[in-house]
């Protein structure tokens, strides 16, 4: 396991050493948005609403004018393309309505000052129909259930502004947590169902979802933060199950659920950022998975939002970005302009060594029991 300090500091992460290229990030992101030759390009179109909201979350991440860098009326005039007459959205032109892109849609048009320019009274419509009985959500009309979709509900209906605003609300907000909590796993991490395997990806869904829907206090913080601790690497890295290897996407989805749950310092920070900054393509620009692979724009995002969450930028020349915001993955003045509210615990005081040893003394003074 990780070493584990009280914290690392801005400082510490920030060596002399340490080189991020910015300018080099800032010209991948845009020369890959225009190659439209480019096989990933083809192969991605399912999904490029998500890559859409990657780059250009990136992008506003390093302080650019995303507007007019990423000519922001093209993309909204893509995006409201996307839109389906149901409210929900394509991952791209004329590809079916899915929770997935119709949040990565909410997102994008929320960066570019637009979201007042889609049907969003019929996006909040198709969010709140594809909540089951049970509390869980569909992904689309096609019936599967996954924990990242109840993220993406209470996401989508918190930017639209319609989560808590009406009476009675649009979905069973209770139901919807208490779906999620029954996905809480013994080792305090969460699966896509109930029963399945924790997973990374989908503890920061769950924990995400309960901060939005105000109940993080269900989360088991200390044996969760264990876990997710658990997950450091010697590289410094993170891996999202036990026995991977260290992936770059790990630093936001390990990470941002760390901060919500007010225990990020429960890893090596520093170490962590030294890993990231090593994942970076010093030529071409942009972050891979890991170091010596090549760049992608979904690395590129996660990598630069892991920077970010360490408060990395802090300390360093390129101080005076906007900071990403834990819950929404959005720039967290633009969480503040939209007025997006969610729990999230206080910083965790006490370090894990100090946990386990309580723990440890609590289970000397509990006598066996009787035979």
């Amino acid at each position: 396991m990780a070493a584990l300090s009280e914290s690392a500091s801005p400082e510490a992460a920030a060596s002399p050493e340490a080189v991020f290229h910015d300018e080099k990030h800032a010209s991948y992101l845009v020369a890959v948005s225009k190659n439209t030759e480019a096989i990933e390009f083809v192969l991605t179109e399912y999904m490029r609403m998500s890559g859409v909201y990657w780059g250009l979350t990136a992008m506003a991440l390093l302080g650019r004018d995303v507007h007019k860098e990423m000519d922001g009326d093209a993309v909204v005039a893509w995006v409201l393309r996307c839109q389906h007459p149901c409210g929900g959205f394509g991952g791209g032109e004329g590809h079916d309505p899915h929770l997935l892109y119709t949040l990565s849609a909410l997102q994008i048009l929320a960066l570019l000052g637009a979201l007042d320019k889609c049907d969003g009274a019929k996006a909040a419509a198709y969010v709140a129909a594809l909540q089951q009985g049970d509390g869980s959500f569909h992904g689309d009309e096609w019936g599967e259930v996954d924990t990242r979709f109840s993220y993406c509900a209470l996401s989508s209906l918190a930017i639209l502004g319609e989560l808590w605003r009406r009476s009675p609300p649009l979905i069973d907000v209770a139901k919807a947590v208490d779906f999620v909590d029954r996905c809480r796993n013994f080792d305090g991490g969460y699966g896509a169902v109930p029963g399945a395997e924790s997973h990374a990806g989908q503890i920061f869904c769950c924990v995400g979802a309960l901060a939005i829907a105000k109940r993080v206090d269900l989360v088991d913080a200390t044996l969760l933060g264990w876990w997710l601790a658990e997950r450091q690497c010697d590289s410094g890295g993170l891996n999202g199950r036990p026995e991977k290897q260290a992936d770059v996407c790990y630093s936001w989805w390990i990470l941002s659920s760390l901060t919500i749950l007010g225990r990020s310092h429960w890893i090596d920070e520093a170490k962590l950022a030294a890993f990231i900054l090593e994942c970076q393509e010093p030529d071409g620009g942009g972050v891979a998975d890991r170091p010596g692979n090549m760049a992608d724009v979904f690395h590129t995002f996660f990598g630069i939002g892991g920077l970010s969450l360490l408060k990395w930028f802090d300390g360093t020349a390129y101080a005076g970005r906007p900071a990403i915001d834990p819950v929404f993955a959005l720039p967290a003045p633009l969480v503040a302009e939209l007025g997006l509210e969610a729990s999230v615990c206080p910083r965790a005081t006490a370090s894990l060594l100090e946990t386990w040893a309580r723990a440890r003394d609590e289970e000397k003074e509990t006598p066996p029991p009787s035979p």
